[in-house]
């Protein structure tokens, strides 16, 4: 039994049954409101279409319990038809995390893709193949956020726990370079599934999914039994997340992410912290995350 599933058994604190169910507990959407004109009846079909596939597909070889579950969404915004079955649009893809011994959950990504485009066949069976590229283009790009969500999630349970996931997410980007679709490569822009991955897997962004463990296992999970204790292990995650970016010469597209998904919660950390602690957190998210940093100014009392 991998690590991730032998850490939730303990922290839910619920015993071993004989079950296998899913992985995922992902909200499918589809919104279609800037479209007119249109059939609208096959947005809905779509909806109902991916969810019954999300619910059904299998990713992992682990064994989860139903409390084990992943809770996470995909919002697709359609917001062009170019054919009858061919649409452009944005994917909003998030992804939540239980932190132990609270009620409290925290986002681990929330991140936005704004330039996805596919082909939907009303009727047709939404099937997954690991070892092919599927054309239409729809099915890599949930099966590539999906191990980008395992990834995260598995790296947050155990040290580099998520290799795999990222691997598998690695090898969908792989297969789709002679694709005509946009997204997939290198030169399609700084933020998109190619520097998503690449990011993950580089060697010069090691330290970063060392940090997602140390933030989340030894920093968020501990904080119910000393928030002292749990607010100093997240402090040293920003200070080497700072250096992480001092170091990256090339695109830090996740590392941006994480400051996405974490930057309310930190000020919410920091903000009742003694005078030195709230200082430093203030100096080195100054440098991690630049963009946020009238954010950060907030905890400063």
């Amino acid at each position: 039994m991998k690590i991730r599933i032998f850490i939730l058994t303990i922290l839910s604190a619920i015993a071993l049954v004989a079950t296998s169910a899913q992985e995922l507990i992902c909200s499918i959407n589809v919104q279609s409101a800037s479209i007119q004109g249109t059939n609208k009846q096959i947005y809905e079909n779509m909806r109902n279409s991916l969810s019954d596939f999300m619910r059904e597909q299998r990713w992992t070889g682990d064994k989860y319990q139903t409390a084990e579950r992943i809770e996470c969404s995909m919002n697709f915004n359609i917001t062009e038809q170019v054919s009858s079955n061919e649409f452009k649009g944005t994917l909003t893809v998030q992804l939540r995390r239980p932190v132990w011994g609270s009620a409290y959950t925290t986002t681990m990504i929330n991140l936005q893709d704004k330039d996805i485009q596919f082909r939907y066949n009303e009727g047709q069976p939404i099937v997954f193949n690991e070892s092919t590229y599927d054309q239409d283009n729809l099915v890599p790009l949930i099966a590539f956020y999906v191990y980008v969500m395992l990834g995260i999630d598995y790296d947050s349970f155990s040290l580099n726990g998520g290799t795999d996931y990222w691997k598998k997410a690695e090898q969908i980007c792989n297969q789709a370079q002679k694709s005509s679709f946009s997204g997939w490569k290198s030169y399609d822009g700084t933020q998109n599934r190619y520097w998503l991955v690449n990011n993950a897997l580089d060697d010069n962004h090691r330290t970063f999914r060392t940090q997602l463990y140390n933030y989340h296992r030894l920093g968020l999970d501990q904080m119910s039994e000393s928030i002292e204790r749990g607010r100093e292990q997240i402090l040293g995650c920003i200070e080497q997340l700072r250096k992480v970016k001092q170091n990256v010469s090339r695109n830090a597209y996740l590392l941006g992410l994480f400051f996405t998904a974490k930057s309310d919660e930190l000020v919410s950390i920091f903000s009742e912290s003694p005078d030195i602690e709230r200082a430093k957190a203030l100096e080195y998210l100054s440098v991690a995350d630049p963009g946020n940093i009238s954010k950060y100014q907030k905890i400063k009392k």
